[in-house]
């Protein structure tokens, strides 16, 4: 997530791992896992014959997941640790971005890595050369159950350095069902939709929008995923690609368009800020807080990803039927569906067999589908081998379905894959300007133009 700048098999493993491949095929010494007998105690392993036997094998993972998220990650290693006899040491901190180039850069790298942010992936690989090259398995993983635009975030100058692990899907609007029936209102399945639900909300008295881009020293992210979904649906997503590479300049007349369609919701008086104040008051109001009012019906609609459902009070049903859920972020016609997102990617600093068994196991389904068991809410994958019956979250189901249609476009968030000097600096800092004071259109895109380094 950008908040914390913090958000898949059949194959055998190439390499080092044939070995332990055919020690295992031979009956090995892996008698205590029960491999090749189809199961370690209740457990079915016969997914796990692949990796071989990794008795006494540690395999240490850095993260930036923390306590309480750390949990489920830990409990879904647990089949490979029983079925493969493998040690997984997790280890996830707070100042992972910063820790993480300080320990590869000193010789004191984790075997894996969980990497949120492709441009630092890029960092590491060109800077340091300590990431390895995707092994064979991973690669074969990726390209059977990821999406080309997944697995071109985790290539390196032609070459697949890291597998997709979770995501998150930011093209999300979140709603009241029961609002919406009782008033007779649709679900916009299109921007002109979503503009006229918005004046007929005006129309009845109502707000139709509520909102907050406050988050400490990152204020400003929440609106610059606004900007990024409205240029993949005005501009599309070879602009935005252009955009994000600065291909193209910030004050592009593509990027002014898109802003000003922003700005038809975000400082439209009469649409914003419902139960929170007036159009500045978004730029005070934290990002956790931004849509809280559809509770008591002070507002009708905001737009924040598949993560917010965490900040809903204890008790707050989140389902079609319940008390909130989300709808897609429509697109300018309902025959194209954009998705802007973020997520995380396995990044190897060792290719010892048992690493490399490691990774495979994570881009596998069997992976996917162990975590989604294990896991409250928050969490999907794009891994098509993810069955998202799985998934306990209505709004987890949701976003896999829409990661999976072979129809949608995804787009990796783009200040995240910009420098940092224009993605986390000057784009939150102008964005905010342009809510709290009100600065131009065109003095806010030439401004962060000006900051591209």
């Amino acid at each position: 997530m950008k908040f914390t700048r913090r958000r898949r098999q059949a194959a055998a493993l190439a390499g080092g791992l044939s070995a332990l491949l055919a020690l295992s095929a031979c009956g090995g010494d892996g008698g205590d896992n029960n491999q090749g007998q189809g199961s370690n105690g209740d457990r079915d392993c016969s997914a796990y014959d692949q990796y071989g036997d990794l008795s006494g094998k540690t395999i240490s993972v850095y993260t930036s997941i923390v306590t309480p998220e750390d949990k489920p990650q830990i409990d879904s290693y647990k089949p490979f640790e029983q079925c493969t006899g493998a040690t997984v040491n997790y280890e996830g901190s707070k100042e992972f971005e910063a820790q993480l180039v300080v320990r590869v850069k000193s010789g004191n790298a984790p075997d894996i890595a969980f990497i949120p942010q492709p441009g630092l992936l890029q960092t590491l690989v060109k800077d340091t050369q300590a990431v390895k090259p995707a092994p064979d398995a991973v690669a074969k993983n990726v390209d059977q159950y990821f999406g080309e635009d997944w697995k071109s975030y985790g290539t390196v100058d032609g070459t697949l350095y890291a597998a997709p692990l979770g995501a998150n899907v930011k093209s999300f609007v979140w709603y009241s069902p029961k609002m919406f029936s009782d008033a007779g209102y649709e679900v916009p399945k299109t921007w002109d939709e979503l503009i006229a639900l918005s004046d007929k909300i005006v129309q009845s008295g109502g707000k139709p929008w509520c909102a907050g881009i406050g988050s400490g020293d990152a204020t400003g992210w929440p609106a610059t995923d606004w900007l990024e979904d409205m240029m993949l649906r005005t501009a599309g997503p070879e602009t935005y690609d252009k955009w994000v590479n600065h291909e193209i300049p910030f004050n592009d007349p593509a990027v002014a368009e898109a802003l000003g369609k922003v700005g038809q919701i975000l400082r439209n008086p009469d649409y914003v800020n419902g139960g929170l104040g007036d159009v500045k008051s978004i730029a005070s109001t934290e990002f956790q807080e931004g849509g809280l009012p559809i509770l008591d019906g002070t507002c009708w609609m905001h737009r924040q990803a598949s993560f917010y459902q965490a900040n809903w009070p204890e008790g707050t049903k989140v389902a079609e039927d319940g008390d909130v859920f989300a709808f897609y972020f429509p697109a300018m016609n309902e025959n194209e569906q954009p998705l802007l997102g973020g997520g995380e990617f396995v990044a190897a600093f060792d290719d010892r067999p048992e690493v490399q068994a490691f990774q495979a196991f994570l881009s596998s389904p069997e992976w996917a589908n162990e975590k989604a068991k294990v896991t409250e809410f928050g969490w999907v994958s794009a891994n098509t081998g993810l069955d998202p019956k799985n998934l306990k979250s209505p709004i987890d189901r949701l976003s896999a379905e829409l990661l999976q249609d072979k129809t949608a476009v995804f787009r990796f968030d783009g200040s995240d894959l910009m420098p940092g000097e224009v993605g986390a600096g000057s784009f939150w800092k102008e964005m905010t300007n342009w809510i709290a004071n009100n600065k131009d259109d065109k003095a806010v895109l030439d401004a962060i133009e000006s900051s591209w380094p």
